[in-house]
């Protein structure tokens, strides 16, 4: 193919090919589909050279020392090496999925396998009451730290780091999953006890170009180079590999500016475009419509009477976003914290003191922290939800981006002319 003018050889391309869509892959693509993905990458390379990216000094910087690493490596070992962090890589991806990365934080409960119907009643009523105290309002992180029975986690005030699928029990990774960030679980029986869960963060699997030396690293300590460099090499293995050295040196040359050029004009973009995802959400509203009673606003429990009429008057002059970080600022610096808050948008269920003052449900726990007698809510029932982006601003953004990014590639192709040698690519046997 040939893209602003700039011929891309055959060999180049079913360099990539192979390397990157190989049997086993996940989301195989055909040589035709491949080849319009391919095609969309030197578009984008095309638009950090105009850019000129390549004449940063971070680039060059971050080139010159990938090339210096390369340079004491044999080129056999290094290119198989890299190929198996490739092989890691896509594989991982596969595990993942679409259900993408969590980092939960956990308390947990022990509960030995041959426990008796006492004990499993006991530990299971003490877990409820961990999850009251949660529920109004009690610090996670400090309940963790205090009560947990998994000295490592606890240590981390509950962080259990960042997890795939298949990492965990079934019935704690299905749990943890159909939790959104900010989210808390119900104790969660599993095998070797009760697990109460924290949702801290999620996200996807970052591109290869970016955990590239993690995922190298990783290999090393697990001794690969030493099973690779161990291999015999033919002078035509020799031949080859060093052609594809030379792929592998381009290719991280060019990865470096897409994906510099990428974050510039997507990634970047969407996080920060605040009239561009507003419209976005105003013209797709319906796909995020969810349906029952919200609440958006606050629960929180002060020392004193005086603070919780103080709490009241801040937020009434504040806008919703800056609750959170404004109160502790106030009310919980030098540390001390005089307030402890809960802000977000609730559905019955979420927060016991919200379901009991908002939503009226009887049933709810009654808040039982005597160091901080005084309970409080401030907020609005929402008619509707979400009322805007912000409510559900993780998917406007991801949706936004995707958008983006296809408008940007549209642009580049009536930029840049674009030509595919349709009878050349017959030739590449995607089968092999």
């Amino acid at each position: 193919m040939t893209v602003n003018g700039v011929p891309v050889p055959r060999s180049e391309f079913v360099y990539s090919y192979y390397k990157n869509n190989g049997n086993g892959q996940a989301d195989r693509k055909t040589v035709e589909e491949y080849a319009e993905l391919y095609a969309n990458y030197k578009l984008k390379l095309a638009a950090a050279l105009d850019a000129q990216l390549d004449t940063s000094v971070a680039f060059k910087q971050e080139l010159a020392s990938y090339i210096n690493c390369q340079g004491g490596e044999n080129m056999a070992v290094t290119t198989d090496f890299l190929t198996e962090a490739r092989h890691l890589y896509d594989r991982t991806k596969k595990s993942i999925g679409s259900q993408g990365l969590i980092r939960p934080a956990e308390i947990f409960l022990r509960l030995p396998t041959q426990a008796s119907n006492r004990e499993q009643d006991r530990v299971a009523q003490r877990a409820d009451s961990i999850w009251r105290a949660l529920q109004g309002g009690a610090d996670f992180s400090t309940l963790a730290r205090k009560v947990s029975e998994d000295q490592r986690t606890a240590a981390q005030g509950g962080d259990m780091g960042w997890m795939q699928p298949q990492q965990s029990f079934v019935e704690l990774e299905q749990a943890a999953y159909a939790l959104q960030p900010g989210e808390l679980s119900r104790p969660i029986l599993a095998p070797d006890g009760y697990h109460i869960i924290l949702m801290k963060e999620r996200k996807q699997l970052e591109p290869f170009e970016v955990l590239k030396d993690d995922l190298v690293r990783s290999l090393q300590q697990q001794n690969v180079r030493k099973a690779i460099a161990g291999q015999n090499v033919s002078g035509g293995t020799v031949q080859k590999t060093t052609a594809n050295q030379n792929y592998l040196n381009q290719e991280y040359h060019d990865g470096l500016l897409v994906y510099e050029i990428t974050n510039r004009e997507v990634w970047q973009r969407a996080k920060t475009d605040e009239v561009g995802l507003r419209a976005w959400f105003d013209a797709h509203e319906r796909i995020y419509v969810s349906s029952g009673p919200h609440y958006r606003g606050v629960a929180y429990f002060t020392k004193t009477k005086a603070d919780m009429k103080a709490v009241k008057k801040y937020l009434k002059r504040l806008p919703f976003e800056q609750w959170s970080e404004t109160l502790n600022a106030t009310f919980n610096s030098d540390g001390e914290e005089r307030v402890k808050i809960v802000v977000g948008v609730f559905k019955p269920g979420d927060n016991a003191t919200i379901d009991r003052l908002v939503f009226k449900r009887r049933d709810a726990a009654a808040w039982a922290d005597v160091a901080y007698p005084f309970e409080a809510v401030y907020g609005k029932k929402l008619k509707k939800y979400p009322e805007g982006y912000n409510d559900v601003r993780a998917q406007v953004v991801a949706d936004y981006q995707q958008m983006l990014e296809a408008e940007w590639l549209a642009s580049l192709r009536s930029r840049y002319p674009v030509q595919i040698n349709q009878e050349i690519l017959k030739t590449v046997n995607q089968h092999q």
